[in-house]
């Protein structure tokens, strides 16, 4: 599927959905960091905590996705990418952030593909104070933890890092998916 028909998915599945009000959404998000630095006082917790529950959102969203989309399995790596750019970000948030493909090479051993956002829900009406960014606060570390999920479902194991974020001063925010390796289908045991 090209890009262009991936983009077209993408909105149709957008304006097909439910919408949740986008600030309710952000401040709702914001609520539970806030309870989860409360509960933890330590920001490697906090982040560790929001990573796992993006681990189990991604685990339950990707079944409801691949029924909604109708999509089967991507050829590559790369496809992946295109899918989660313009059509995953774009019906579930309402936003397509640029994708830039990081092919393999001597230094990058692995597929790899970095998400770049304009906008990010999660972060409207949020500064991080001094504290949280010197403590090491990933404040949408979530999103980790939901590609990670999300895409073990479908026997594919990755690495997801926001390399860089705008709420820690960076330019831009930046999350990199790096391929670990494809995950072989296995029977419960007895299921021969």
């Amino acid at each position: 599927m090209s890009a262009a028909r991936h983009k077209l998915l993408g909105d149709d599945l957008y304006k097909r959905s439910d919408k949740v009000n986008g600030e309710l959404f952000a401040l709702t998000y914001g609520a539970l960091v806030v309870q989860l630095i409360k509960d933890y006082e330590d920001y490697d917790e906090v982040n560790k905590q929001l990573e796992k529950m993006g681990y189990n959102i991604g685990v339950r969203l990707i079944e409801d996705f691949l029924a909604r989309t109708g999509l089967g399995r991507c050829k590559d790596f790369a496809e992946v990418g295109e899918v989660m750019s313009k059509v995953a970000f774009r019906s579930l948030l309402a936003i397509t952030p640029s994708l830039v493909q990081h092919p393999v090479s001597p230094s990058q051993p692995k597929p790899a593909f970095s998400l770049i956002f304009d906008e990010n829900p999660l972060t409207d009406f949020v500064e991080l104070p001094e504290e949280a960014v010197e403590g090491g606060l990933v404040y949408a570390k979530v999103l980790e933890g939901v590609i990670r999920g999300a895409l073990e479902m479908i026997q594919t194991s990755v690495t997801a890092q926001i390399v860089s974020d705008t709420l820690r001063g960076d330019e831009r925010t930046e999350l990199r998916v790096t391929l670990v390796r494809y995950l072989e289908e296995e029977m419960p045991p007895g299921d021969d």
